[in-house]
């Protein structure tokens, strides 16, 4: 009987241990989706349609842009601020350029400030839904395409935003073909 219950313990633990790595391993893209899902943490909602009406409220929307440490791009707003109708469908554009002798993939992270603007900014398409491969020397404009959901006018702590600022880190992609190009040679700083 010992025995048995000896073997039941390890099986629970054993269980425990598998489901308890599972976890781990599933909880990025579990947060990243629930953050898309619901704007918690300034995460901008992704729309599949733009709303059937346009305000005459502006809000002005700031567009920011970052390179992580070890990519060799420049990447910047080609307008940096945009005045916005509370509805109205925006298309934002930047401008990324690849300064390294290799070809190179990144992968931009988003978010928008103030945090309680992030259930009302909602992407139609972007350029950081996907990965970006840009080739040595390489310039290309990447646009977004966004809208302020009406119903920021109905939520008493939105309602007082009068600027968001959108703002985007560029990170090299770490896995795959692209991070081994990557790390056979120190890439070039570039601007």
């Amino acid at each position: 009987m010992r025995r048995t219950s000896n073997g039941r313990v390890v099986l629970v633990c054993i269980s425990a241990l598998l489901f308890m790595g599972a976890a781990a391993w599933a909880a990025v893209p579990l947060y990243q989706l629930f953050c898309q899902v619901t704007g918690f943490g300034g995460t901008p909602m992704r729309a599949d349609q733009i709303p059937n009406q346009v305000f005459d409220r502006v809000i002005t929307v700031r567009l920011d842009s970052n390179v992580a440490p070890g990519l060799p791009w420049s990447f910047v707003p080609v307008q940096r601020t945009m005045d916005v109708k509370v509805g109205e469908n925006m298309l934002g554009f930047y401008t990324a350029h690849n300064a390294s002798d290799k070809p190179i993939t990144g992968t931009a992270t988003f978010n928008v400030s103030p945090y309680a603007a992030g259930p009302y900014f909602a992407k139609i398409d972007c350029f950081c839904f996907t990965e970006q491969t840009l080739q040595p020397g390489e310039t290309v404009e990447m646009p977004v395409s966004f809208f302020v959901d009406p119903s920021i006018m109905d939520d008493r702590e939105a309602d007082r935003i009068r600027e968001i600022t959108l703002s985007y880190t560029f990170y090299p992609m770490t896995s795959g073909p692209q991070a081994k190009v990557q790390t056979t040679k120190e890439p070039k700083t570039g601007g």
